[in-house]
């Protein structure tokens, strides 16, 4: 895929969240929100059913917080 492919896909399917106004907290779950809704809508432009993406998107969000430590995140950051 070339450049101009890449720009108009990333205008498609990538929603930037505003930085000012909002606490950390907002503005990190501001984020996560846009990146699933971009992240479906993606999928679902690619043919997946509704219960294809919710089944996709739990199993990584799953993943992700078993994962997730802690102690080796403080450490590493």
């Amino acid at each position: 895929m070339d450049e101009k492919s890449d720009d108009f896909e990333d205008e498609l399917f990538v929603t930037e969240f505003p930085k000012k106004g909002y606490s950390i907290v907002d503005y990190l779950q501001g984020r996560v929100h846009f990146a699933l809704l971009d992240q479906m809508k993606l999928m679902n432009t690619s043919g997946m059913t509704q219960t294809q993406i919710k089944e996709t998107i739990i199993a990584s969000i799953t993943e992700i917080i078993d994962n997730f430590d802690p102690k080796k995140e403080s450490k590493s950051s």
